[in-house]
C-alpha cells in the first residue's frame, strides 16, 4: 500500500509551514501527484482542576474566519520537547502552571494533506497566574466543568478537532 516519491519539489516556505509537491509511483506502477504540507508539529493541553473544572480559550481563528473554542495550544519550537511545550503554552495562554502533566498520545490533524501531528496532555495540580500572551494573540479564557465543556462538543459548540479529541478522551477516562 506504500507509495514510493519519485520527485519532490518545494513550492512555499513560510514561517510555520512549508508546502511540497510530490510525483509518486503507486503500488499499480502508475504515478500521481501529492501536495502536502509540512508542518513541525504542536501540543494541546486540557487543564483539570481538582473539582473536574476546566480552563478552555476562546480566540478568533483567521482561516475560518470565526472565534473558537478550543484547549490551550501552541507550535513546537524546533527542537523543542513536547512536555515542555505544553506547560508553556498553558502558562501563556491561561496564567496556569501544572505540577503534573500526562501524555495521552497524539493525533494527525489532517493526514490527507499534512503531517502536522498535535500531542496530546492533561494537565492537573494546577496554580492560577497571569496570561504571558504573545503580542499577536488575543486570548479569552473560560472555566467550566468538564461535563459541560463535552457537552458543548457534542451539542456542535466546540468544532475544533484537537479539542473535540482531548475533551472526549478526559471525559471517557473520568466516566
Amino acid at each position: 500500500m506504500e507509495e514510493k516519491t519519485v520527485e519532490s519539489k518545494v513550492v512555499f516556505t513560510g514561517r510555520i509551514i512549508t508546502v511540497k509537491v510530490d510525483q509518486v509511483l503507486l503500488k499499480n506502477d502508475r504515478t500521481s501527484f501529492r501536495e502536502v504540507v509540512l508542518h513541525p508539529g504542536a501540543v494541546a493541553v486540557l487543564p483539570i482542576f481538582e473539582n473536574g473544572d476546566v480552563v478552555l480559550v476562546k480566540q478568533f481563528r483567521y482561516p475560518v474566519g470565526e472565534v473558537l473554542i478550543e484547549v490551550p495550544a501552541g507550535k513546537l519550537d524546533q527542537g523543542e520537547d513536547p512536555k515542555e511545550c505544553a506547560l508553556r503554552e498553558l502558562r501563556e495562554e491561561t496564567g496556569i502552571r501544572a505540577d503534573k502533566v500526562h501524555y495521552v498520545g497524539f493525533i494527525y490533524t489532517s493526514p490527507g494533506f499534512s503531517n502536522e501531528k498535535i500531542h496530546l496532555y492533561i494537565a492537573e495540580q494546577l496554580s492560577q497566574s497571569e496570561q504571558e500572551l504573545d503580542f499577536d494573540e488575543i486570548v479569552e479564557t473560560m472555566r467550566l466543568p468538564l461535563k459541560d465543556a463535552f457537552k458543548m462538543c457534542v451539542e456542535g459548540k466546540i468544532t475544533d478537532a484537537k479539542t473535540i479529541a482531548l475533551l472526549s478522551i478526559a471525559f471517557l477516562k473520568r466516566s
